[in-house]
């Protein structure tokens, strides 16, 4: 009776998982099947098999096609049966994807983050006056708060100044003005209240029954 004991890893390899070795079996049952008519009333049952794993999707279009594709795959694309949809390709399943452009249109200021680029863009296309040199030197004063939580260190004025320079394609220039930025004590003052109140509220957690 031990001898005949069958362990997984010598059986052969199941192709998709998830569906088990009894879908994987009826497959290559199917593959062996001589006449093609018989092959298709098989393919359909197993169909049915597999959607009945999840009877809320069985019936969506989309599925069906993902159930059919998901057929061939487990087949290793040896199965010749009818299918209501384009029989995949083996190239077209393990095709490597295209890789992705990382959306930062200046790499090297990361640490501001894409909106910041939005809203100079917004900025630049405001009219000269009072809201737009409020919404200037907020953004200004929210770069400079971005570039202390990450370098961790001061920064003066003009670099920021520059920075926006550069990234608004030099339409706000703040550089020879006499505008002042918040202090970095005052920009990271939230930050620091909110550190304190997390360790002290943790610490006072400390001792107490949790049911």
């Amino acid at each position: 009776m031990i001898e005949n004991i069958e362990y997984n890893t010598e059986r052969p390899h199941l192709i998709i998982p998830e569906y088990g070795r009894h879908i994987q079996k009826m497959v290559d049952h199917a593959v062996s099947i001589k006449d093609k008519e018989e092959r298709n009333k098989v393919a359909k049952s197993i169909i049915a098999v597999m959607g009945n794993m999840n009877p809320h999707l069985r019936d969506v279009p989309d599925f069906q096609h993902k159930l059919w594709d998901q057929l061939f795959i487990i087949s290793n694309f040896e199965l010749d049966v009818d299918s209501p949809f384009e029989k995949p390709s083996r190239e077209e399943i393990y095709a490597r994807p295209d890789s992705l452009e990382y959306p930062q249109n200046f790499p090297k200021y990361r640490f501001y983050g894409n909106n910041i680029k939005r809203m100079i863009d917004v900025a630049n296309k405001w009219e000269e006056g009072e809201m737009k040199e409020g919404l200037v030197l907020t953004i200004a004063n929210h770069m400079k708060k971005c570039f202390l939580n990450w370098n961790k260190d001061t920064v003066e004025d003009d670099v920021i100044f520059q920075h926006l320079y550069e990234l608004s394609d030099g339409k706000i220039n703040l550089k020879d003005s006499n505008e002042d930025l918040r202090a970095a004590d005052k920009l990271l003052k939230n930050k620091k209240r909110f550190n304190t109140n997390s360790k002290k509220s943790h610490k006072n957690n400390r001792g107490r029954k949790r049911y």
